[in-house]
């Protein structure tokens, strides 16, 4: 567990020191609908090693609607009018992605057929254009190893004879394979929750 979290400690380091240059690069606006407001680092799935070149700089309301499929907002996407034809292949990957997902509305389509990219950037949207398993806490805020969340409600716990209290502080926490449930102790005792009662701490 402790292995975990420095591993996540580490590559948020390599991120942020990202930060100045996807700063200098996006204006200081979201790269994908414009925004100037909550901008966060996003990589790009699939990643190993953090890349610059594999990362963006998106709205938290982009972040949140990209990690969380079926939250579109497609008024929201109509800024990628305009950024899909950036010239940087990150932004052109993920506009594309976006688009294939929004692919109903007839001007998403239409923007699709309009666009080239060049083979190996196409390779590279098509790559993950499927859906991205991640952990995400009931408002659709990215879980991490090693966060930490609190219970928005009260929560029986099976097996064991306590409730865990809404407001109790779920430290280190463990992400497992299913996307909608994490580990952590709970009155020293290890336990599985759902994400969808869990909140960001």
């Amino acid at each position: 567990m402790a292995r975990g979290r420095e591993e996540h400690e580490a590559r948020r380091n390599q991120l942020n020191a990202f930060g100045k240059e996807l700063a200098r690069r996006s204006k200081a606006h979201c790269e994908l609908c414009g925004a100037s407001a909550s901008l966060v680092i996003y990589e790009i799935p699939p990643v190993d090693e953090p890349e610059l070149s594999r990362c963006l700089m998106i709205c938290e309301s982009c972040q949140s609607q990209i990690l969380k499929p079926d939250s579109l907002d497609t008024k929201h996407w109509h800024g990628l009018k305009e950024s899909a034809w950036s010239e940087v292949p990150a932004v052109q990957v993920m506009a594309w992605r976006m688009l294939k997902r929004l692919d109903a509305e007839s001007w998403a389509q239409d923007l699709l057929d309009q666009l080239y990219l060049e083979p190996e950037v196409q390779a590279w949207a098509e790559s993950g254009s499927g859906s991205v398993s991640v952990t995400v806490d009931s408002n659709g805020t990215l879980l991490n190893e090693g966060d930490s969340v609190h219970l928005i409600k009260d929560l029986d716990v099976k097996g064991t004879s306590f409730v865990a209290k809404r407001g109790t502080v779920v430290k280190n926490i463990h992400l497992t394979d299913n996307p909608a449930e994490i580990e952590g102790l709970v009155n020293r005792t290890r336990i599985v929750l759902k994400t969808a009662y869990l909140k960001k701490a």
